[in-house]
């Protein structure tokens, strides 16, 4: 049975549940202890009214009912503390950790589950891994995760780069479109002069002509270059659109690999302290029922 993690992750995931059976069989014995001390404190006698067998099953729910919820929250809290030492991780890496409650309920996912625990505990040669009863959680700046790191902060630094350079192309080629549109705006108002300038005198409409077909030469030399240069700023736009999506991508997957990464972990309390506190507390309910 496997849970579809890898290798580092099921082994917390084990650690994680060998503490739980551990609580689970806690909380066990001492509900039967509760019994157990109704047994020897109250079944003294062959016969018992109703009222005392009522009142003897009232003071039992009562005992257990406290425990059980004890113990309930006790777990709730226990795993609390578990989630916020995963995003108190995942946030030193800018992350966004999500859960779909639903799954919790997920009969087949129970199923597969209980059968993963069935198969990592109830095997008589199972030992216990040195690595899996690590008590603290794995450094955050070290190793492969500081190498990984200066990765993504490499790839922010050279996206932000590549914006910027988005930026000054899109004002180029906005500045290019505009010289376009002035010189064709000179051209249709020298073509209106030239229409009203007309003149009986052969020579002064002739070097008007010229002048027109020379304005109109550097016009179109002038359009062509803009048209060039706008040509070429929309290329290097795309050029440049298409790095950026590269990044964005290159990215995205160390993102995601980092999401990989810190999915699961343990932890572990002190259970001695809580195992004597039960111990009192069970000293002081037999005291109780006996008096």
């Amino acid at each position: 049975a496997e849970l579809g993690l890898n290798e580092h992750h099921q082994n917390e995931v084990i650690s994680y549940m060998r503490f739980a059976r551990f609580k689970r069989g806690l909380c066990i014995k001492t509900v039967d202890s509760c019994f157990q001390d109704l047994k020897d404190s109250r079944l003294v006698e062959e016969t018992f009214t109703v009222d005392e067998v009522t009142d003897m099953l009232d003071g039992l729910q009562t005992v257990v009912h406290s425990e059980v919820e004890s113990e309930l929250i006790n777990t709730t809290y226990t795993n609390v503390l578990l989630l916020r030492q995963l995003f108190s991780q995942a946030e030193k890496w800018y992350l966004r950790l999500q859960t779909d409650v639903s799954d919790l309920e997920n009969r087949e996912l129970l199923e597969q589950v209980a059968e993963f625990e069935k198969s990592e505990f109830t095997s008589s040669n199972k030992k216990v891994d040195a690595d899996l009863i690590k008590p603290k959680l794995a450094p955050l700046n070290e190793g492969g995760s500081e190498l990984l790191n200066k990765t993504v902060a490499c790839l922010q630094e050279e996206n932000e780069k590549l914006k910027a350079r988005l930026r000054t192309i899109e004002t180029q080629a906005t500045a290019a479109l505009d010289e376009k549109v002035k010189l064709e705006k000179s051209l249709k108002d020298l073509q209106v002069i030239q229409g009203d300038q007309k003149t009986d005198a052969n020579q002064d409409i002739t070097e008007l002509e010229n002048k027109v077909a020379t304005l109109k030469s550097q016009f179109e030399k002038t359009l062509n270059d803009a048209t060039e240069n706008q040509k070429f700023l929309e290329d290097d736009l795309v050029t440049t659109k298409h790095d950026l999506l590269k990044v964005q991508d290159q990215l995205s997957a160390a993102q995601k690999e980092l999401e990989k990464k810190f999915q699961q972990t343990a932890a572990y309390r002190n259970m001695k302290e809580i195992l004597s506190k039960k111990n009192e507390q069970i000293k002081d309910l037999r005291k109780k029922l006996a008096k």
